[in-house]
């Protein structure tokens, strides 16, 4: 079984596709996986490897091990784009999310005020009023919505919460009323009998229609660039997903990111 990616808190910096040189932030334990999705492309593997036992990093020491790392960073003379919470999980779990957050910008100001702070989300805790708030707090507030149609965002993405839907992470993300990126990852193919594909007319329709009732000031579209635990999926070309770019556009006005 793939397990997970990042065995630190704070991990890199690396290159990402979208962000430029980010340094992570991960919020969930370094030995093991919690998450509100169980994501059929997730590159830390699925939740069936178990959350391990070093459980959620205190604030205090994510506030100590950025610090040190940007201070290093700093001295050095490294460039900084970004500072990105990702890891192996979903980092609004975290019970002090927005204490950490409050934490990360003080220290950013501090050695690399000019760096972005960006926070990569599944919108499955957008309910929560601190993840609200702190989520309105940073720079790149970046949220998922893989389907706008339910049964496919549940194939795709199977959410632990059974009552979870693709409308109801609409509503959420539109509340930010632009104050976000949305996030979709394209992909095809099969799990468990089940055929999967979220680049059909049908889908693309629905998630045009979701973006424009979001009007986030960003659609960042992607698709599977790694090794994946789920193992009959198909990476879309980057082909399609310019054609697909150019409709969101065309049809909301919305700039569309391709990774």
């Amino acid at each position: 079984m793939q397990t997970v990616l990042f065995h630190s808190t704070i991990f890199g910096p690396i290159h990402s596709r979208r962000l430029g040189v980010s340094l992570g932030i991960n919020l969930t334990p370094d030995d093991g996986k919690i998450c509100s999705f169980d994501c059929l492309y997730c590159e830390a593997g699925f939740n069936a490897q178990g959350p391990g036992t070093t459980g959620f990093p205190p604030r205090e020491r994510v506030a100590r091990l950025l610090e040190s790392r940007l201070k290093n960073m700093k001295a050095a003379g490294e460039p900084l784009d970004v500072i990105t919470f990702s890891g192996n999980g979903e980092p609004t779990l975290h019970p002090q999310f927005k204490g950490v957050i409050e934490d990360t910008l003080r220290i950013r100001d501090m050695y690399y005020p000019e760096a972005k702070v960006s926070v990569l989300s599944n919108s499955t805790r957008l309910e929560n009023a601190s993840v609200d708030e702190a989520l309105r707090m940073v720079d790149n507030n970046i949220l998922k919505l893989d389907s706008a149609i339910t049964p496919t965002m549940r194939a795709i993405d199977r959410p632990t919460q059974p009552a979870f839907t693709s409308e109801r992470a609409i509503d959420d993300i539109a509340r930010f009323k632009g104050q976000c990126i949305v996030q979709t990852m394209f992909l095809r193919g099969e799990h468990d009998g089940v055929s999967i594909d979220n680049t059909t007319p049908r889908e693309v329709d629905a998630l045009i229609e979701a973006y424009r009732k979001i009007s986030p000031k960003e659609v960042m579209i992607y698709s599977i660039d790694r090794k994946t635990p789920a193992e009959n999926l198909e990476k879309v070309s980057r082909e399609e997903l310019l054609e697909i770019a150019g409709r969101i556009t065309s049809e909301t006005g919305i700039p569309v990111q391709v990774a």
